[in-house]
């Protein structure tokens, strides 16, 4: 079983480094493309879990270790 966490800033949150990909993409022709956020992706391989057991971790894993709750965001997914 895996678990695919992504995490994000908060939308209230400046993110210079979505800005700065933002303009790199405008000088390389793509002006139509506006409000870039960068994030992270983390891929978790979870062994002699239960779905259940998996989601309860996963989470508790993203809140305490791969985020920052006061400026960042997470969502998981749970895969076979």
């Amino acid at each position: 079983m895996k678990a695919h966490v992504w995490v994000m800033l908060k939308s209230t949150v400046l993110d210079p480094q979505g800005q700065t990909i933002e303009r790199a993409l405008a000088s390389l022709g793509y002006e139509k493309v506006q409000n870039v956020r960068q994030g992270k992706f983390f891929v978790l391989d979870l062994d002699g879990l239960s779905r259940a057991d998996a989601q309860t971790q996963v989470e508790r894993i993203a809140k305490d270790v791969l985020t920052n709750p006061v400026i960042e965001e997470f969502r998981f997914e749970i895969l076979d």
